[in-house]
């Protein structure tokens, strides 16, 4: 009899110690692990926030303006490889007719966008975008002299698009007709 004692009381124990252990895991799973995802996302967000207020403080720091300063002049100075002032637009376009000249390129005519078309200027706020129409008559060789020149150039010049024709059917004769883009910084104010 008292094993059966003994085993009904282990019996009784077993499941009690199961259910205790079942809602235990059924409390971590519900009300700790979600807690402990929260805190991970709170510290995360803390650490953030650390970071920008350090940043904040050290901006404050001569140096670290000194460090900013010099970056903006660097950016600034990248900016100027790929734009033109309003008043160096002649002395570009006389570049271009340079380089022509140069390759010997015949029959060279440069043309503004206000003349060939009848859309306005890319409209934005710092800076727009002037196209430039470009014919002549060239061979393939010195086209492609051109075109390396014109793309090596500094403000840069971009090829919107190009055509080849031979008319003639001379292969020392083709006509080329070109459309070059420049980006150009717009007078503040305008």
């Amino acid at each position: 009899m008292i094993m059966k004692i003994n085993k009904k009381y282990l019996k009784f124990a077993s499941l009690g110690w199961l259910g205790s252990l079942m809602l235990a895991m059924l409390m971590y799973l519900t009300i700790i692990a979600p807690q402990q995802e929260t805190k991970k996302q709170i510290t995360a967000q803390l650490t953030d926030k650390e970071k920008i207020y350090n940043e904040i403080l050290k901006l404050n720091q001569k140096d670290a303006r000194n460090h900013l300063n010099n970056q903006m002049e660097q950016w600034k100075s990248s900016l100027n490889e790929f734009i033109i002032s309003n008043e160096d637009l002649a002395g570009l376009t006389f570049d271009i007719g340079q380089i022509a000249k140069d390759v010997k390129v015949d029959s060279f005519s440069i043309t503004s966008q206000d003349i060939f078309t009848n859309k306005p200027a890319s409209a934005g706020n710092y800076i727009t975008q002037k196209l430039m129409k470009v014919d002549f008559k060239s061979d393939f060789k010195k086209f492609a002299t051109f075109l390396n020149a014109i793309e090596r150039h500094r403000p840069a010049i971009f090829i919107d698009r190009f055509e080849i024709n031979n008319t003639e059917h001379n292969a020392n004769a083709n006509q080329v007709n070109m459309v070059l883009s420049v980006f150009v910084k717009k007078k503040q104010g305008s």
